[in-house]
């Protein structure tokens, strides 16, 4: 089995060869794993929605072992964001539902793939209104329209033929 530096790596790769931001990359990878395309990683639910300590360690070791590049910008709020990228040629061995979630996910509004990743999260874990719990815990990201615009990324995502269909929940 790949090293964890190398699977995310992967993830990378399989979102096209660029991932721009931790929260996609960490909800690209989260999809991929509800899709049955896991890499092996564990999540837990935290303020920004399912999140994997070991990605976020391998993709800094990753960097440093060069198996993946990290490139950390300063974002016009004063945080910093990294920008993904490998320099590996798409693997034609690797499912098409596997890159169309990966590369659909990587490409969608960061706090809209928060949103939904949490919702599709929480139920999972058996909560029966699973929006308005992510509404309840995310106030600020759920205004403007945002957990219309994620039910929507959510929809896109799940027409994408993958090996086990992402949840469906109103």
């Amino acid at each position: 089995m790949a090293s964890a530096p190398e699977r995310v790596a992967a993830i990378i790769r399989d979102a096209g060869g660029t991932v721009v931001g931790r929260t996609r990359l960490q909800k690209t990878a989260y999809f991929l794993d509800v899709a049955g395309y896991g890499d092996g990683f564990d999540f837990l639910y935290r303020n920004y929605g399912p999140f994997s300590e070991e990605i976020a360690e391998s993709a800094r070791s990753g960097a440093l072992l060069g198996v993946l590049n990290e490139e950390v910008r300063r974002a016009d709020w004063g945080g910093n964001y990294s920008i993904y990228t490998v320099d590996m040629p798409p693997d034609e061995d690797i499912p098409k539902g596997r890159r169309e979630l990966a590369t659909c996910a990587a490409v969608g509004s960061a706090i809209e793939l928060e949103l939904a990743a949490t919702a599709v999260f929480l139920f999972l874990r058996g909560e029966k209104n699973p929006w308005k719990e992510t509404e309840r815990r995310k106030p600020l990201k759920s205004s403007d329209g945002r957990i219309k615009k994620a039910r929507l990324l959510l929809e896109k995502l799940r027409k994408i033929e993958v090996k086990k269909p992402l949840p469906e929940f109103s």
